[in-house]
């Protein structure tokens, strides 16, 4: 039996234990590097196998919820991407105020508020996201679902050159390679096609930064706390250009006959917003970076089959030319990030 004083600082270490892991994979995630996790306690009798199958569950379900978001959103085209923003921005935030009564964490949302570095980082980290909201909606509702799915694929790709840009990191020769094929794809785009695939890069790139800037604020704030602090940065923003609508008699519950269903997808684009934010936040802390950075790809393969097989949206052999040099680039990563991780040396766990 484990004296009282033993279990207590057991139970505190895997308390410990289980928050730096989920902030490491968190931030790992969004960078697109691979580093050591921080050791695990160990767990007891079948602790492992059953966090495990629920955070791969988790992770699994996040992914799978933004690769069918563009179903949920080809609902909303009747109001415009800028509207569907702007409820999107208003509801999320009204989601997260409610969560953050129930979690009884409206001390932790006012420190972060009143801190101006966390407050002015959050609020660029708010315009970011809102920008790539907006490109999405507008790739989806337009007929441009293939595009979106295509600047996902590029998305990891786009964080390793920042890496190096930005954050001076040194790339292996692997990561050198797939940047070279993204961008390689990206030219043969343009000059088969003849334009930009702007919505591809700016998709890639506004997630990118994103993720740059949210490293910025590392380990101390909350995913729930974030998103609840950006949202409320852009609040302002998406409310002034509903208040503008409305003046002009111009938004959907203004309409006559009221369309009952489409006001109710845009409130629910809040709660839908936030849930996989959730699953992600939860699912991290039980499973290793290897399947969270693997499990990211089934978005744009979910999104890209739904432009392909549902939408019948036109890919013309310029887009499948680019797409191939981006999915080489990808298993070229992918087998990198597998290989880094095999190396890894494994933790031997001990009983307490």
């Amino acid at each position: 039996m484990t004296p009282p004083d033993r279990a207590g600082r057991t139970n505190r270490a895997g308390r410990v234990g289980r928050t730096n892991r989920a902030d490491w994979a968190t931030r790992s995630h969004r960078t697109g590097q691979v580093s050591a996790p921080p050791p695990d306690p160990a767990p007891g009798p079948g602790h492992h196998a059953t966090t495990t199958r629920t955070g791969a569950a988790l992770v699994l379900g996040c992914y799978v919820l933004w690769g069918f978001f563009p179903l949920y959103f080809r609902l909303l085209s009747a109001a415009g991407s800028l509207e569907v923003i702007g409820n999107r921005v208003v509801w999320t935030l009204a989601t997260c105020l409610v969560l953050t009564a129930v979690r009884h964490r409206w001390r932790v949302l006012w420190s972060v508020a009143s801190t101006p570095g966390l407050l002015g980082t959050l609020a660029v980290s708010g315009a970011l996201v809102s920008l790539n909201w907006l490109v999405y909606v507008y790739g989806v509702t337009t007929g441009r679902t293939a595009d979106a799915a295509l600047g996902y694929f590029i998305n990891p790709l786009a964080t390793v050159a920042l890496a190096a840009l930005v954050l001076g990191e040194r790339l292996r020769r692997a990561q050198v390679v797939a940047v070279g094929l993204a961008a390689a794809g990206v030219v043969v785009l343009v000059v088969l096609q003849g334009s930009l695939p702007w919505i591809s890069l700016a998709l890639a790139l506004s997630f990118s930064l994103y993720g740059l800037v949210k490293k910025q604020v590392g380990t101390r704030v909350d995913a729930l706390t974030g998103v609840a602090v950006e949202t409320a940065a852009m609040s302002p923003l998406a409310l002034a250009y509903l208040g503008w609508l409305a003046a002009h008699e111009s938004l959907v519950v203004q309409a006559s006959p009221l369309p009952l269903p489409l006001v109710v997808l845009l409130v629910a684009a809040g709660p839908v917003t936030a849930l996989p934010l959730l699953l992600f936040a939860a699912g991290t802390r039980q499973v290793p970076l290897s399947l969270v950075g693997l499990s990211q790809y089934l978005t744009p393969i979910t999104q890209f089959l739904l432009a392909w097989a549902v939408f019948r949206e036109d890919i013309s052999p310029a887009r499948w030319a680019a797409m191939a040099l981006v999915w080489a680039a990808v298993a070229v990563l992918v087998t990198d990030t597998v290989r880094q991780v095999a190396r890894r040396p494994r933790p031997h766990l001990t009983n307490p």
